[in-house]
């Protein structure tokens, strides 16, 4: 082995290596529950995948992408069966969430020549000074001037802390309807578009209910406002159709769909923005990024596609979803401080009950063996169980078992389980 071989293994992260849902790391064997950062939607090792990839990498790393554009017509067409019939363009120059974001903004913004975007309390759309600048959260704010000068955010749909003071099935859907008020009084009046993340995920694993998004969808198409659903977390199956806008979420009928993390199936970078047609509006120079559709990246989105469809990974998460949100719900019978388990597909959460809970807990849970996330970058109180869409029913029981020695250990100091056990 030549000294320049030997110089680059041992360069590497040669202490980690990933087979399926399970990272080793120095020796250690986790589940990773969170995905990578939800961004491993396949796992680690999809042989298909890493084959395409292998062999894209001996023909070229990177091409500009005037030299690509034929290729990601074709995986958009590859896409179509999956994609709500009103979604006729597609723009794949981005490999971040927050790009796509960013990008789907100027194209409400050119498409309708208003310039409000509108958000939600507790959202999260990037990390870009654009994309943070519409998300929902004043600490990722408070020590920098982010302007973004039209950015409005509502009420979020959280029915466990509705600001509305409401109770379910009786609040005449406030949080979708006010959005008049907003537009009426806090706005300019110019309203390009609604961004909304069909589950609030970095704000607490929000699931909306039931007839938000049909109110929704009904209040801004009178009020002449796009919606763009941003689905970098809940894209790609996550929630057990190929968007929650062509499952659960179909309601909301989005103008513009943006994708991101799960779409490169083992963790490669690549995002885009979805459309209707009349919407393809934006000039190759309004909007673009150095490695955007690049070879690598579409080489993952492309297998990432025809892995979900050939190996069933829809199917597979409706069938191992319904499990382990019932082994979420007896552990939380049985522990103290664990509740309102709460979630769609594999894009499940639990609270305990606080931010200091949750961080003490993320590390009782490393411990035996499991890779779980908080929510808010530590300030809210949520555990997020999001494992990779191939999870097998078998892993499934696995990952309970952890789960429930990781809460037993955490509750050991003064606190028993409902069943009386310490």
């Amino acid at each position: 082995m030549t000294s320049s071989v030997t110089e680059a293994l041992s360069s590497g992260l040669s202490g980690y290596t990933g087979e399926g849902i399970y990272l080793y790391a120095d020796g250690q064997q986790y589940i990773d529950c969170a995905s990578g950062t939800f961004n491993l939607s396949l796992g680690y090792s999809a042989k298909p995948v890493v084959d395409a990839l292998h062999a894209q990498l001996d023909r070229c790393s990177h091409l500009s992408s005037d030299f690509t554009r034929e290729k990601s017509r074709q995986i958009f067409d590859k896409m179509r069966e999956f994609l709500p019939a009103h979604i006729g363009a597609f723009w794949f120059r981005d490999i971040t969430g927050s790009g796509a974001n960013e990008g789907a903004i100027r194209i409400a913004q050119k498409a309708t020549g208003k310039t409000d975007i509108f958000s939600l309390f507790l959202s999260h759309h990037g990390q870009t000074v654009g994309s943070t600048g519409v998300s929902g959260n004043a600490f990722r704010h408070r020590s920098f001037t982010l302007p973004f000068a039209n950015s409005v955010k509502i009420p979020a749909p959280d029915c466990a802390n509705c600001f509305y003071s409401q109770q379910p099935g009786r609040c005449g859907m406030l949080c979708a309807t006010r959005l008049e008020d907003f537009v009426e009084y806090a706005s300019s009046g110019q309203v390009a578009a609604l961004l909304v993340e069909p589950v609030l995920g970095n704000g607490g694993n929000i699931v909306p209910p039931a007839g938000y998004f049909r109110t929704l969808r009904e209040t801004c198409d009178r009020l002449g406002i796009l919606i763009i659903a941003d689905e970098v977390q809940t894209g790609f199956g996550r929630t057990g159709s190929f968007f929650a806008s062509t499952g659960f979420a179909r309601e909301l009928r989005p103008d513009v769909i943006t994708f991101a993390k799960g779409a490169g199936g083992i963790g490669v970078p690549v995002a885009g923005v979805l459309m209707r047609s009349e919407l393809d509006v934006l000039d190759p120079w309004e909007h673009s990024s150095t490695s955007g559709a690049n070879p690598l990246s579409l080489v993952a989105l492309e297998e990432t596609v025809r892995y979900l469809r050939d190996h069933r990974v829809l199917e597979n998460v409706e069938t191992v979803s319904g499990p382990l949100r019932q082994g979420l719900t007896d552990l939380a019978r049985r522990f103290p401080g664990m509740s309102n388990v709460r979630g769609v597909g594999l894009m499940l959460a639990f609270d305990l009950p606080t931010s200091l809970d949750v961080q003490s807990f993320i590390t009782t849970a490393r411990e035996h063996g499991l890779i779980v996330r908080g929510s808010r970058y530590g300030f809210g109180r949520t555990v997020k169980i999001r494992p990779p869409l191939i999870i097998t029913p078998d892993e499934v029981r696995e990952l309970l078992v952890r789960l429930c020695d990781a809460l037993r250990a955490y509750h050991r100091e003064g606190a028993y389980d409902r069943e009386g056990q310490p």
